[in-house]
């Protein structure tokens, strides 16, 4: 083949316009699920129970089964989740409490019982009821402060103990431990 045909056949591939599709692309459409965040549930709980640990997982990050059950064993030491409880058993109103802690943790320290009154209060709620309790306890500063220990995870329940006692500052250890160690058996995600 000559050079000069050669040379044409080149010039012609080039000055030629190739045809190109030129549609717009359109990305594929994306479909997005709901992901259903699973939660811990205790069937063989009382209705105090599952309530507490439903608000402890709605209103804090804690997902952490020791953790959870820990301060599920502690709160049963403290008050068997009786809300309207004064130390030593008289269950009474806020007000009628006169002596030793008061409720799910026995708020026990002029603070922390009239935090809990001033906190309801303010927000509207009952401090002997549960549901008042249980907001208080969220939103104290002493569990606030400890709340990122609880936060954290894979850690065990003589672990989260800790930073328990530093929430409660119980003066009897008591079962709590035990509780808390039953509570990790009986809490499944659902």
């Amino acid at each position: 083949m000559k050079i000069s045909t050669i040379a044409s056949l080149l010039l012609c591939s080039v000055l030629t316009p190739v045809q190109i599709d030129a549609s717009p692309v359109r990305p594929p459409q994306l479909q997005y699920e709901e992901v259903e965040e699973l939660q811990w549930k205790c069937e063989d709980c009382t209705p105090e129970e599952q309530y507490v640990l439903l608000l402890i997982q709605e209103k804090t990050k804690i997902t952490d089964r020791n953790a959870l059950s820990t301060i599920m064993g502690n709160i049963k030491q403290e008050s068997k989740f009786i809300s309207n409880i004064c130390e030593g058993g008289a269950r009474v109103s806020y007000t009628e409490c006169k002596s030793g802690g008061y409720g799910l943790i026995q708020w026990t320290s002029i603070g922390r019982y009239k935090g809990l009154g001033n906190f309801c209060a303010k927000y509207d709620c009952n401090p002997s009821s549960l549901d008042g309790q249980i907001r208080y306890m969220i939103n104290e500063p002493i569990f606030q402060r400890v709340l990122p220990q609880f936060e954290g995870s894979g850690q065990t329940v003589s672990y989260y103990m800790k930073p328990a006692y530093y929430w409660l500052g119980w003066g009897i250890k008591g079962k709590r431990e035990v509780y808390a160690y039953k509570y990790s058996k009986m809490l499944k995600l659902e």
